[in-house]
């Protein structure tokens, strides 16, 4: 066997070889690759836009939770402004209550008062008369002087 016409037939099939490597095997590998490179791409892009996305996302939470608590504030304070308001109007209630009961007692005092020197009266005119029937030793028809009592009573 010759040497060399191995070494030309191993050339021979090392040619066929890569010529039906880079004919048939080489383009659907380099497909792939290539699919491959661009399906990673479309996902960092995807994963980029997702990141700048939940940024968004984060950034519109973080202000609507602000607006949130904002409003809560607004929400407690308008509660303790009318707390306080209804605290002052139920003193104000009390305080005008307190005033008309003690309005209602004193007139209630003057009255009875009224009364009292009304019938302190009656009974100082019925002594007064007592005590001149008395002096004169003889009886004073009361309705007979009625006038003269009443003017009696009214001096007292």
């Amino acid at each position: 066997m010759n040497p060399n016409i191995t070494l030309l037939g191993q050339m021979l099939s090392f040619a066929i070889l890569i010529w039906f490597t880079v004919k048939f095997i080489w383009p659907p590998l380099m497909k792939a690759i290539e699919e491959r490179q661009q399906k990673i791409a479309e996902g960092l892009a995807a994963a980029d836009q997702s990141q700048k996305n939940l940024a968004q996302a984060q950034d519109k939470v973080n202000e609507e939770l602000k607006a949130a608590r904002i409003k809560a504030n607004e929400i407690i304070e308008q509660a303790h402004t009318r707390a306080n308001q209804m605290i002052d109007q139920a003193k104000n209630d009390a305080i005008a209550e307190a005033n008309r009961q003690k309005a209602l007692a004193e007139a209630e005092i003057v009255a009875a008062a009224n009364r009292a020197k009304e019938d302190l009266r009656k009974q100082v005119s019925a002594l007064a008369v007592t005590g001149a029937e008395k002096l004169l030793k003889r009886e004073i028809d009361a309705n007979a002087h009625k006038a003269l009592i009443d003017d009696l009573a009214a001096q007292l």
